[in-house]
């Protein structure tokens, strides 16, 4: 069961922590030999593939404050350890540890960075 997101312009979602937003790759419904897979098939593979459309700021860490003046506010601005993937790179992950959404009748995956296995960076389709 997934989410549906009313809402009419992806810009507008901000991502928190070490959350990404997947848009998943279309997976092959055939076999080499030319069977047809049922749906349920695709849904239950361990990883899947798709494409990075939102990262989040990454995994926050605690701010160090040094007491420059005891009169003075303490700034607590958060900072963070960015994540490794970015927009546009095609990752696989681990299929069971997403929360799928659908937004403008289109599947999205909410996924912890942890649950990415590997990304596929392409610098050509960046230019």
């Amino acid at each position: 069961m997934s989410l549906v997101i009313e809402e009419k312009d992806l810009e507008k979602f901000i991502m928190i922590g070490d959350r990404v937003l997947i848009k998943p790759k279309h997976p092959k419904n055939k076999t080499k030999s030319g069977l047809y897979l049922p749906p349920t098939v695709q849904e239950n593979e361990k990883t899947q593939s798709g494409y990075i459309v939102k990262v989040g700021p990454g995994y926050p860490i605690p701010s160090i404050t040094d007491e420059s003046e005891p009169w003075e506010r303490p700034k607590n601005e958060a900072k963070y350890i960015p994540l490794q993937v970015n927009v546009g790179d095609l990752a696989i992950y681990l299929a069971k540890s997403g929360f799928e959404i659908e937004f403008k009748k289109e599947k999205y995956i909410i996924l912890p960075h942890a649950s990415i296995l590997m990304i596929i960076r392409d610098e050509e389709l960046l230019k």
